[in-house]
């Protein structure tokens, strides 16, 4: 009787179960292979999934699996007809494994596929799943479907569950710059909070970066760090995971067109933070000696016909747009390149930061009467005289913009991130921007009515003041040698200080006739031409003063979960050093990391650093400074303002203690 009752009850449940395969078991997971239906019918389309149950712990790896795994991989034999789509994979899991970032799946999941045509079916799978460990496992599923009038399994609920964590069709635009800089846009996307984003493919975005979400007109932006197979000129499809204002996580499916990416910053933002950046530029310590020529020129025109002020000023403004273009196109050619160069790259170099000390130690010579050009015009007749101020403006404007590239005012970082993930044109006219605040205060004094008029006559006292002005000039010199002896050593101090000892020769043998000036001249000029090659072979003194920042080494700590703080700064960046003498050397900051136990790390971008540059490029930073602090057990990192105090990094640290 009991065999009777238990065939009966087989043959009850005989249709239910035809919608699942034997379970294989293993002590990390079981899986299965089933579907939403228990017959097929003609031309019905269908599902069917893989189903794992995983053990606490254990995972198993996505479409893009990140920096380590492999996804599942399936094998089917079915009968002709019967077609079964690609796998529509549920919204990844982010997964860290020490240092490396997988995506992946814990718990439950089902592997979901189309398919349409009754017959056995059988799968091959073999999938990784990791724990500590890692196990390769391998199974093989059969399923018979026959043809029939389709009804819903037992597991149909399972399907429907499925789909719910599937990423939906973004309701967005989404854009993707040549860089990386990933713009979402669109009803409800300025509402989104928090996101990350999962490329479909593997090595085409870092899984470990999380690059913080930036507001933008519409929505907001993530500046993606892109790996070996990015592309920026091919669409780039994959998973936005995003958090809005309530705490709600969706993941969509998006797929962001190449081009600009759906402008990430409003262009007429751009164009205003670089006006602003520029005028602010004017008051940063690296201009200040170009301040001091700008002063003197001015003063110089008291007493002149309005036509000539305004001549020079333009000049002047010509000179600086002239040298913020080329830098734009410099910029331009080298991100065409394949390279990631920002704002003050030139300074990377020590070939031109000794040709600049040289350059700043003529000009302070020039100041103190060492040597006059204008004497050199002499005689040739008032026209001439005239286009040479011209000419002097024109270069003031190109020295100014050149002394101050080491600098980042505020508003800057806006506008040259903006500019650097733009197209060419948009680029150049933010650039152009810049170059016209740093060139307003000038050319206002020159316009005004009334101003050439309202200044001083000439007399001794200008003479005074010029060679007052040459200081600046010969600190600003001593700033650059100290420069490069910090890029290539002890070398490029004897390169250098011979290079300033050449250009006073020079500068003295002017004062005997153009014959012999000109010759001294020349000859002085080659001996500095040749010297230069060296200081490309010398190579910089090590330095123990902090943490050297390494990829590595950060990605450790923060494995750990210990706080860290990122400092990227440079030589040639006087902002940065204000900033580690004021603040970050401050005792109750350096109290602050002892007692909290934070890293302090310090990547020198003196010399170009493929790893900073792609760190910089990753916090939508395109220059130097920038501060980054990594807060204990994984939270979220706080990007420091640019201009620091004590008590900012104090409260950024969150320490009870303000700086005495």
């Amino acid at each position: 009787m009991h065999i009777l009752l238990a065939l009966l009850a087989l043959f009850l449940i005989r249709p239910a179960q035809a919608a699942q395969s034997a379970i294989h078991a293993s002590p990390r997971a079981s899986v299965s292979l089933l579907s939403d239906t228990d017959e097929v019918g003609a031309g019905v389309a269908y599902h069917v999934g893989l189903r794992f149950q995983l053990q606490p712990g254990w995972h198993i790896y996505g479409r893009n699996p990140g920096d380590a795994g492999v996804p599942a991989e399936l094998e089917w034999q079915k009968p002709e007809g019967t077609v079964i789509g690609p796998i529509a994979w549920p919204a990844p899991q982010r997964l860290p494994e020490g240092p490396l970032m997988t995506f992946g799946y814990t718990g439950g999941a089902v592997l979901v596929m189309v398919a349409t045509g009754p017959g056995p079916l059988t799968l091959k799978a073999s999938w990784l799943i990791c724990n500590l460990i890692c196990v390769p496992e391998e199974a093989e599923f059969h399923l018979d479907l026959p043809s029939g009038t389709p009804a819903p399994s037992k597991e149909a609920g399972l399907f429907a569950l499925a789909a719910t964590r599937l990423p939906r069709p973004a309701p967005w635009v989404a854009g993707i710059s040549a860089e990386g800089g990933l713009t979402i846009t669109g009803e409800g996307a300025e509402g989104v909070r928090e996101a990350w984003f999962a490329a479909d493919a593997p090595d085409v975005v870092q899984a470990a970066a999380m690059p913080p979400l930036r507001r933008v007109a519409g929505g907001f932006s993530l500046a993606l760090a892109t790996a070996e197979k990015f592309r920026g000129n091919m669409p780039l499809s994959g998973v936005l995971t995003a958090t809005d204002a309530g705490g709600g996580v969706s993941a969509w499916a998006v797929t962001a067109m190449p081009g600009v990416a759906v402008a990430a910053t409003p262009l007429w933002q751009a164009l205003l933070s670089a006006l602003l950046g520029g005028l602010i530029l004017n008051l940063m310590p690296c201009v200040f000696p170009v301040l001091a020529m700008k002063a003197f020129a001015i003063l110089r025109l008291s007493g002149e016909s309005r036509a000539r002020v305004r001549a020079e000023a333009w000049a002047y403004l010509a000179g600086v747009l002239a040298t913020f273009a080329a830098i734009g196109l410099g910029l331009l050619g080298l991100r065409a390149l394949g390279q990631s160069l920002g704002w003050g790259f030139q300074f990377q170099s020590p070939i031109f930061v000794a040709v600049m000390a040289w350059v700043l130690f003529a000009v302070g010579l020039n100041l103190s009467g060492v040597f006059s050009i204008e004497t050199q015009l002499a005689g040739t007749g008032q026209g001439l005289t005239l286009r040479g101020g011209r000419v002097g403006s024109f270069f003031a404007g190109m020295l100014a913009v050149l002394v101050a590239t080491p600098c980042t005012a505020p508003f800057m970082g806006v506008a040259i991130a903006a500019a650097l993930a733009a197209p060419p044109v948009v680029t150049l006219a933010v650039f152009l921007a810049m170059g016209l605040g740093l060139a307003a205060p000038t050319l206002l004094l020159a316009l005004i009515p009334g101003v050439a008029r309202a200044l001083p006559r000439p007399g001794r006292w200008m003479e005074v003041l010029r060679q007052g002005l040459a200081f600046p000039m010969y600190a600003a010199a001593a700033w650059l040698l100290w420069v490069a002896s910090l890029q290539a050593g002890a070398s490029a101090v004897l390169i250098v200080a011979a290079g300033l000892v050449l250009t006073g020769l020079a500068a003295w043998a002017l004062q005997f006739g153009p014959r012999v000036g000109r010759g001294v001249a020349i000859a002085c000029c080659a001996a500095l031409l040749a010297s230069l090659p060296a200081l490309n072979t010398a190579e910089a003194p090590a330095t123990d003063t902090a943490e050297r920042f390494t990829p590595d080494r950060l990605a450790a700590l923060r494995a750990e979960g210990k706080p860290v703080l990122v400092n990227m700064t440079a030589a040639w960046c006087v902002t940065c050093l204000v900033n580690e003498r004021v603040a970050l050397s401050a005792e109750a900051v350096q109290a602050a990391l002892r007692a909290r136990q934070i890293t302090y790390l310090k990547g020198d971008w003196t010399r170009q650093d493929p790893s900073i540059s792609s760190f910089l490029q990753a916090n939508d930073a395109d220059g130097v400074p920038l501060y980054v602090y990594y807060p204990p057990d994984h939270g979220a990192k706080v990007i420091l303002p640019q201009i620091l105090t004590p008590s900012v990094v104090l409260r950024v640290l969150g320490s009870d203690t303000l700086s005495r």
